[in-house]
């Protein structure tokens, strides 16, 4: 859409118009917020359902545990996603959210990302209910190991895998690759078991007592906004559902339809980055008012 269109013009004119009313419904709140792959695109990262976004079928757990070939089809394209994928740095929508936080504003992240990007940005308290890309564990004694540690172990069992070749990178750190069948996939170094990195793949649940901790999050705030998912994985969807049946406001900022557009009281179809910029300043400004008012919103 062209930037000096009218249509241009009217589509701004309405996502201002909501990032009015967010913030008003907002205004006073402490908010929990719960982010997807929308927020990380701007960090390099892409998303699995955003508009224009080729279909993916990333590897489910049930393929990754039934053979050899799966695995070794799964860590040479995880290895050669995990260079560009550990260099991401946080963006602006990333750090709103953990100056929000620091601020008083927001009491924590729920995550369906599993980057890190949300405590590199200075962010405290984050649930990331898919886990991280940054530790690896063995599925059979539990030993947990650094991610980079496991990198090195492939890379000097397979040299050809540290290719400069450039690779569409995927929102969970793999990238699609053709020949891997010569792959030497690294085991536990204790008992020679399977390493899984610690991530939730699809087909499997997230830990009861991650969601757990999300759902505490949740309850300790008065408003949910959520930023940059599409909320079609169902973890996103349950965190949604508590925000409603606790009659809690709910923002949604993200570029597109989601699953709960019918449950938000506000949502602001825009880019991910920008909205949370104008929200910190928004909110920001009405959380220095309210403190020098003494006004404090209590959580249903």
């Amino acid at each position: 859409m062209p930037e000096n269109s009218a249509s241009y013009a009217g589509a701004m004119s309405t996502v201002a118009s909501s990032l009015d009313r967010a913030a008003e419904l907002l205004k006073g709140h402490r908010l929990a917020v719960l982010t997807g792959a929308g927020i990380s695109t701007d960090s390099g990262i892409p998303d699995y359902r955003g508009r224009g976004t080729p279909v993916r079928t990333p590897m489910s757990y049930q393929q990754f545990l039934s053979s050899e070939p799966f695995r070794q089809r799964y860590w040479a394209g995880s290895h050669l996603g995990w260079r560009r994928f550990r260099a991401a740095t946080p963006n602006e929508g990333h750090v709103a959210i953990a100056e929000l936080e620091t601020a008083g504003v927001v009491c924590g992240v729920v995550t369906q990302n599993v980057d890190d990007l949300h405590l590199k940005a200075g962010s405290r308290r984050v649930v990331d209910l898919h886990g991280s890309m940054h530790t690896v564990s063995c599925l059979s004694c539990g030993q947990t190991f650094d991610r980079g540690a496991i990198a090195d172990r492939l890379a000097a069992a397979n040299p050809w895998l540290d290719s400069d070749e450039a690779l569409e990178l995927a929102p969970d750190g793999d990238v699609q690759i053709a020949e891997f069948e010569e792959t030497v996939v690294p085991d536990c170094s204790v008992c020679g078991g399977i390493l899984k990195p610690d991530v939730v793949f699809f087909g499997e649940f997230v830990p009861p007592l991650k969601f757990e901790e999300g759902a505490a999050l949740v309850a300790s705030s008065s408003a949910l906004l959520v930023a940059g998912s599409s909320l079609v994985v169902n973890s996103g969807i349950r965190v949604v559902e508590l925000a409603r049946r606790r009659r809690m406001p709910i923002v949604i900022v993200n570029r597109g339809e989601t699953k709960a557009d019918h449950r938000a009281d506000v949502k602001i179809d825009g880019g991910t980055t920008e909205a949370l910029v104008e929200l910190r300043e928004r909110l920001l400004t009405t959380s220095r008012t309210a403190a020098l008012s003494g006004v404090v919103r209590a959580t249903p």
